[in-house]
């Protein structure tokens, strides 16, 4: 599985571009799924019911697959819009991304190549103001604390900088610790030293992680 990957942040992108009378309207959005994808491109034709086209692009990622990539030339010539619309996104890095291109025609025809130019122009000059996050796959493990050792413990442990992402209280104090992958020896050091080698960390499986680039 791909331990880390690229996205936009939970924000819209907008950017509008005017060639030869046209306007092009471009949002970029998060998408997780292919039905968010869908709910972007069909909330874009509600906001601009008038346009002339919606042409749209998007790459999901998928847990142990490749991602999903999809695109749409809504009426342009086959090959204008939706194609270099998803080229741009897959050079961008990005995954879990959703790209629409409003297109109001001003009554001069751009021709093949001058569609290809502006799709991809849009979509490239919004991608510079998209806030981008990282998603990255964590380790998680369980351990128990006395209830009268888990606040030192827990301190240091976080000290050290381990991810404490939760704690159960119950006959003992149960932490969930989250750390990336291959790092499962370093933290079992540090439990040792904390506890004097009195706690033992059980797997507790995986969980994805997001944080500011």
């Amino acid at each position: 599985m791909q331990q880390s990957y690229t996205r936009p942040a939970d924000t819209l992108a907008t950017h509008e571009i005017e060639i030869k009378r046209s306007r092009f309207i471009c949002w970029v959005a998060r998408a997780e799924t292919e039905a968010q994808a869908r709910e972007v491109i069909n909330a874009a034709r509600e906001q601009y019911p008038d346009a002339r086209h919606h042409c749209s692009a998007f790459i999901v990622h998928q847990d142990g697959a490749q991602p999903i990539e999809r695109s749409s030339d809504d009426g342009e010539p086959s090959g204008t819009a939706g194609k270099p619309m998803l080229e741009v996104l897959k050079g961008s890095g990005l995954k879990d991304v959703v790209a629409v291109v409003i297109r109001y025609f001003g009554g001069v025809k751009l021709g093949t190549g001058g569609l290809v130019s502006a799709y991809t122009q849009s979509v490239s000059l919004t991608l510079e103001h998209v806030e981008r996050v990282t998603r990255e796959v964590r380790e998680l493990g369980t351990v128990d604390f006395p209830h009268a050792e888990a606040g030192r413990i827990g301190a240091e442990l976080r000290t050290a900088g381990v991810d404490v992402v939760d704690v159960a209280y119950g006959r003992a104090a149960t932490y969930t610790l989250a750390f990336a992958p291959g790092e499962r020896e370093h933290i079992d050091a540090l439990l040792a030293a904390a506890t004097h080698g009195g706690a033992e960390m059980k797997e507790a499986g995986q969980h994805w992680v997001e944080r500011s680039q």
